[in-house]
Formats: C-alpha cells, sequence, structure tokens
C-alpha cells in the first residue's frame, strides 16, 4: 500500500510507509547522562471549549504517556514550553498538571522537574514579578518535584537592565529549598523573551546569566539551554561552576552536544524527546556502555525530522509532536489545547509523518498508515 502525500511546492507524490518498527523496549534509568524528556498535554476532545478559554485536559492519557517515557528510563519536564505554556495551557492547569505528574511520578518511581515562571500575570512591576515567581516555585516544591525556573515575558518586559535580573533571579534562589534548574529560552522559541537577562547581545546576556549562577553556589543543578546554537552552548558549558550541569535544549544539534567532547559534555531536557524518546534512550544507554559511536550511529538520523518539527515559527513545533503522539497511538486523537492542532499546514504534517515512519518511531506502522490516510481524507486529499 502507498500514500499521496501533500508536497510543500503542491501537487503530491507517493510514498510506501515502513511495515516493521524499531524494537525498542523500557529499561532501566540511564546512568551517564541526565536526560529529560519534555512532555506534551493531551486535550480532552469532547470538551466544549474555545480557543481562549482554559484547557481541557484528558488527564488519563497525558499521565499515561508520562507512564510510558519512564519505563524507558527517561525523566520527565514537566509543565514546560512543551506542554504549551502561554500558548493554550495557563497557570491554573499548569499547577494542576504538576500536581498530578508529580504524584505520578512518585508511584512509580521516576523522575521528574517542573516549570516555575510567572505565566498567571501578564506584566507587572518586578516586586509582583518576584511574587507571581514564588507562588509557582511553592506549588512545584510543595509537588515533591525539582523546580525549573523558567524565563518570564513577564519579567523580559519589566526589566531595565542586567541588574534586574540579577536581583530577581538571586531572591529567588535563596528562598529555593532544593538546587534548580535555569532555563534561558531563545526568541525563536518565544519572541516576547528577546533581549532575556538584560541585553539583545548574547556575550553580555551569557555574563550576566553566569552572574547569577556564580553568585549562588549550590543553589543551581543546572541550565537549560535553548538558543539553537551548539557553539554558543559549548562555550558556556565550558564555563559553568563545578558541579553545575548543562542541559541541551538545543533541539538541531543534541547529538553532538550529549556525546560531549575532551572538555565535557551536554545532559538533556528537550522538547524533541517526546516523540524520540524510546531511541533516545536506547543511544544514551550506548553511551553508558561507552559506545559514543553506536551513540551518534542512532541518534544522527532522528536531526532531519527534528529540524522539520522546529522549524520557524520555532513555537508551533507543538503541533508536529503532538500528531506523532496520535500517530504512534499514545492518543485517541489529533487535539491540541488552544486548538493549536491547527498551527501547522499539511504538507508540513506529511512530511513529519514521513520522516517518522521511515525512523521505526511508530509502534504499529499500520496504525499509523491509517491514521494518516484519515487526516489527509479530512483535508480533502485524494488516497
Amino acid at each position: 500500500m502507498t500514500l499521496r502525500l501533500p508536497s510543500a511546492g503542491g501537487g503530491t507524490r507517493t510514498y510506501e510507509p515502513r511495515t516493521e518498527p524499531l524494537a525498542l523496549t523500557p529499561g532501566a534509568p540511564l546512568t551517564s547522562r541526565t536526560v529529560f524528556s519534555a512532555a506534551h498535554v493531551v486535550a480532552d476532545p469532547r470538551a466544549d471549549v474555545s480557543p481562549d478559554a482554559p484547557a481541557a485536559v484528558d488527564w488519563d492519557a497525558t499521565l499515561a504517556f508520562r507512564r510510558h517515557l519512564w519505563s524507558h528510563g527517561l525523566g520527565v519536564a514537566e509543565a514546560m514550553d512543551t506542554a504549551q505554556r502561554g500558548m493554550g495551557l495557563d497557570w491554573p492547569g499548569a499547577a494542576e498538571l504538576i500536581r498530578r505528574s508529580a504524584a505520578e511520578a512518585r508511584s512509580v518511581g521516576g523522575r521528574i522537574a517542573c516549570g516555575a515562571g510567572t505565566d498567571q500575570i501578564t506584566g507587572g512591576t518586578l516586586p509582583e514579578i518576584r511574587a507571581a515567581y514564588e507562588e509557582q516555585l511553592a506549588v512545584v516544591e510543595e509537588s515533591g518535584a525539582q523546580a525549573v525556573l523558567m524565563a518570564s515575558r513577564a519579567l523580559a518586559a519589566a526589566a531595565s537592565g542586567p541588574e534586574d535580573y540579577l536581583d530577581v533571579y538571586g531572591h529567588l534562589l535563596r528562598q529555593a529549598t532544593e538546587p534548580v534548574i535555569l532555563h534561558w529560552l531563545g526568541p525563536m522559541f518565544d519572541p516576547a523573551l528577546a533581549g532575556y537577562w538584560g541585553s539583545s547581545d548574547l556575550d553580555a546576556a551569557t555574563e550576566t546569566f553566569l552572574a547569577v549562577i556564580s553568585a549562588h553556589p549550590g543553589k543551581v543543578d543546572g541550565v537549560k539551554v535553548s538558543l539553537l546554537d551548539a557553539r554558543r552552548e559549548t562555550g558556556l558549558r565550558r564555563r559553568l561552576p563545578a558541579g553545575v550541569r548543562c542541559y541541551t535544549g538545543d533541539d538541531f544539534h543534541y547529538p553532538e552536544l550529549i556525546a560531549g567532547d575532551d572538555q565535557g559534555f551536554s545532559h538533556a531536557l528537550l522538547g524533541v524527546f517526546d516523540p524520540l524518546g524510546p531511541l533516545a534512550a536506547r543511544a544514551v544507554r550506548l553511551l553508558d556502555a561507552g559506545d559514543t559511536g553506536g551513540f551518534r550511529a542512532l541518534l544522527d538520523p532522528t536531526v532531519p525530522l527534528a529540524r522539520h518539527l522546529f522549524q520557524p515559527p520555532t513555537r508551533f513545533y507543538k503541533t508536529g509532536v503532538v500528531l506523532l503522539a496520535w500517530l504512534a497511538g499514545h492518543q485517541d486523537h489529533f487535539t491540541m489545547v488552544g486548538g493549536l492542532q491547527s498551527a501547522r499546514s499539511l504538507p508540513h504534517l506529511a512530511r513529519a509523518y514521513e520522516l517518522a515512519d521511515g525512523l521505526g518511531l511508530f509502534p504499529d506502522p499500520m496504525l499509523a498508515e491509517e491514521r494518516m490516510r484519515n487526516l489527509l481524507s479530512l483535508y480533502g486529499v485524494a488516497r
């Protein structure tokens, strides 16, 4: 059987789906790298909600997907950008997600880190921004999860320079009961974060970022860097204080950054490991055994899919992630909170299917093919 897939330039092309998936079995936690998959949320398709209404979440399916990731030895990064924070999932929904996922993590022994930000406010003064961060940090810590201090749109808008970032983050780090992960999300993921750390000059911003870390020894477990710039991340990684991890958030260059070099390596906190989770876990187990070449041979071929999912506008990568979760059988529908399933074109989605199928990512290729046919038919594309 073949599929007629739409092409980006118009028209269609023939694609012959794969018949056998990769055999990707669950396994123990990884040892050579700390690896978090940022996880998506599953919408409730039966809820009568508008795109700007509070998110209606299918909690059973959402938590089942997290158990899937934990079963392969991955950690879960919860309530992050991949979960549509600020793009369909508001703070009350995120707080409920954090509480439920943290409880689930305890029940299965899974590792979890959760995002704390300021998205319950849309602006505000610096004291109001600090208070918003404090509220969310308290929810994360009370749930028993590790905190990720997320980049704040409100802080980016209110800060007058680096000193405001030093003040706000210093205040939060002094209060944190356990070491946190600092999150630097570039404007390609969220345009409202341009100029974060007090400067649009990335060299100057890096100095402020490092100053925050150095001023609070023992309070920063690691930094999550999502700038899609491997050279810059490697340079930053080499300047981190001893004991502070670099968690790559670079969905374009993750194989080389995780493999590392003779001066170190990056751990991972990646949205692309939502669809790649089992394959990524298998690859990191090769690193655990000292087989860097095998790791690269397995993970390098996934980069074209990652670059496709995260192509500009990068912030809409979640649409492709949820499509692949549906095609893989992790949920029964292709519906997203906020109606974000409409954020990518049919040719984009078709290419995501083709690349994922070629990698053997679908546990049941026939189910994936059937669902892709249904999507094509819904859009009026002939079989």
